[in-house]
């Protein structure tokens, strides 16, 4: 049996391939993207034209691992499963068994136990998941390094697919403004439980094991604590929405948060991401991912836009009754505005959105010494330059909600 071409010019680079004759490259790779010292494991598959794989990172030291059009920043570790159209910064490790799909960001740090599932998912800096988890369609950020991390814990599942099978359902679980200075308290969502999306969740918030969470939690330092469960059933009717309000303030909260994402990584992360060519892989990668995410939510705000006229005809249909004028207002502004919503969120953000607090943040950034990384660049800002960033993100934020009234 012979070495394929691609394999061979691996090893020729200094790619260390335990097993090169179980190792699949496809014909797609770049070799030029792969770094020397790289450790691929026996029965890998590596593949598509957009994979990069950094200095010091490794796949699958506990079982094989197919990876399609990811880049890997240095001293990543993806220990097995399946990994496609993903972006994983500096020192990001996935335990095996993962299922990690498109539109997947994971900073620095940032880490998975085994089993974790995620798509459309965004984690800051040092976030952790633990084992056997589901956490696709969201958005997490807290905490200060990786011995105080915002944490998911085992067995836990983000909800995202409603009884009237949509998906405008993404989480926020800290946010982008001030989660990028990495000096927020962590979030804690214990195992064994879930959250039912669209959610927003605040910094410092603790919600205990074996609980589900089906509403926003606001205010900063909680426990969480859930209502009583209703205590009778009651008619559902499929198509028919009750109040929508809190479901499009959530998702253009989410959008506006992935705008504020962009700005950083187009303003700011491209200082420190620029030294090598691995990190300017990521880099694009990075945007690319946060795009896709942006597409994504469009389209299924879009799509729940769209249902608006059916609800409203179902709604008296499955009851007999009208809606209360209130429900009735907010899904009919839906359906009304969504054509010039839609056209100002493919917009994106305003140029000089935050004008005057972004320049003040920028020229302290200049300043800073990038070299040593991301992190610690961010660590030396000063409080004042942190504040007027997150106000700068913040407007960026605000002006994707503004979009709204009800």
């Amino acid at each position: 049996m012979r070495i394929s071409g691609t394999v061979q010019k691996l090893l020729d680079r200094g790619v260390i391939l335990s097993s090169p004759l179980s190792v699949e490259v496809d014909p797609s790779v770049d070799p030029e993207r792969i770094a020397p010292g790289v450790i691929v494991h026996a029965g890998c598959r590596i593949s598509g034209a957009e994979t990069s794989i950094g200095p010091g990172s490794e796949l699958g030291r506990e079982a094989p691992a197919a990876v399609t059009d990811c880049q890997l920043g240095r001293n990543v570790s993806l220990e097995g499963g399946f990994f496609s159209g993903a972006t994983f910064l500096d020192g990001v490790r996935m335990g095996s068994a993962a299922h990690v799909r498109p539109a997947t960001l994971l900073e620095e740090e940032a880490e998975g136990a085994h089993a974790v599932g995620l798509k459309q998912t965004i984690f800051l800096s040092f976030v952790t998941a633990g084992s056997l988890v589901n956490f696709c369609d969201a958005l997490m950020a807290g905490g200060t390094s990786r011995k105080n991390h915002s944490e998911i814990g085992s067995s836990y599942i983000h909800f995202n697919f409603t009884p009237h099978q949509d998906k405008a359902t993404p989480s926020l679980v800290g946010d982008v403004p001030r989660g990028v200075f990495l000096d927020q308290p962590p979030i804690f969502l214990g195992g064994q439980g879930g959250l039912v999306g669209p959610a927003r969740i605040s910094y410092g918030t603790v919600i205990p094991a074996g609980t589900i969470c089906r509403e926003d939690v606001l205010q900063e330092g909680l426990l969480f604590a859930p209502p009583a469960a209703a205590t009778r059933a009651r008619p559902f009717c499929s198509g028919a929405y009750r109040a929508i309000d809190r479901i499009v303030v959530n998702n253009l909260t989410f959008i506006g948060n992935l705008w504020a994402l962009k700005s950083w990584y187009l303003h700011v992360r491209a200082g420190t991401m620029s030294s090598d060519v691995f990190s300017r892989y990521c880099h694009c990668g990075a945007l690319s991912r946060i795009e896709e995410g942006l597409r994504e939510r469009v389209k299924r705000l879009k799509e729940l836009a769209d249902k608006m006229p059916l609800s409203l005809e179902r709604a008296r249909a499955g009851t007999g009754e009208d809606l209360p004028p209130r429900i009735e207002s907010q899904q009919r502004a839906l359906a009304d505005c969504w054509p010039g919503m839609e056209a100002r969120l493919n917009e994106g953000p305003l140029p000089q959105t935050g004008a005057s607090d972004r320049d003040f943040f920028l020229a302290e950034w200049e300043k800073t010494e990038k070299l040593s990384g991301h992190i610690k660049a961010v660590s030396s800002l000063s409080p004042s330059a942190r504040k007027s960033g997150a106000a700068w993100l913040q407007g960026i934020v605000d002006s994707a909600t503004a979009l709204w009234k009800s």
